[in-house]
């Protein structure tokens, strides 16, 4: 089973979850599939599994490769180095989710819809736990 989750990196939270979609699907597929839209000016830091993937009035940013038999500049290091310190927020945000052991492992459930409805919970409870935690530090 697979989801895409668009995430607010400042607050922490998962804006938008995608349909769950069964078997190997790629992430870029599951995007195009379902036709985000984004407002104009914000920024999108993806992996490179959305790669090609390129929201119009969107900024992208995506880490670069290693070209064959060079290196990267130390340019581009930093630009990867300031794209992955993101990124890891971002990861943070799907651990949290999968912190519900329902969405984590195995579903055996095989009625229709019951995978959507359980990771929309997880959202939900990661959110909650999102908002209470930072709403305890004011």
């Amino acid at each position: 089973m697979k989801n895409n989750l668009i995430i607010d990196i400042e607050e922490r939270r998962v804006r938008y979850l995608s349909q769950t979609y069964a078997g190997r699907i790629h992430d870029k597929r599951i995007c195009d599939e379902e036709d985000y839209t984004f407002p104009p000016g914000c920024v999108l830091f993806k992996d490179t599994g959305f790669q090609g993937f390129e929201p119009e009035q969107v900024s992208t940013y995506q880490p670069k490769k290693k070209p064959r038999n060079h290196e990267l500049s130390a340019e581009d290091k930093a630009e990867n180095q300031m794209i992955s310190s993101i990124r890891i927020l971002v990861e943070h945000v799907i651990s949290g989710v999968k912190r519900c052991r329902i969405v984590h492992d195995v579903l055996r459930n095989t009625k229709a819809q019951f995978d959507d409805l359980v990771m929309e919970i997880a959202c939900g409870l990661h959110n909650f736990r999102t908002t209470l935690r930072y709403s305890m530090l004011e």
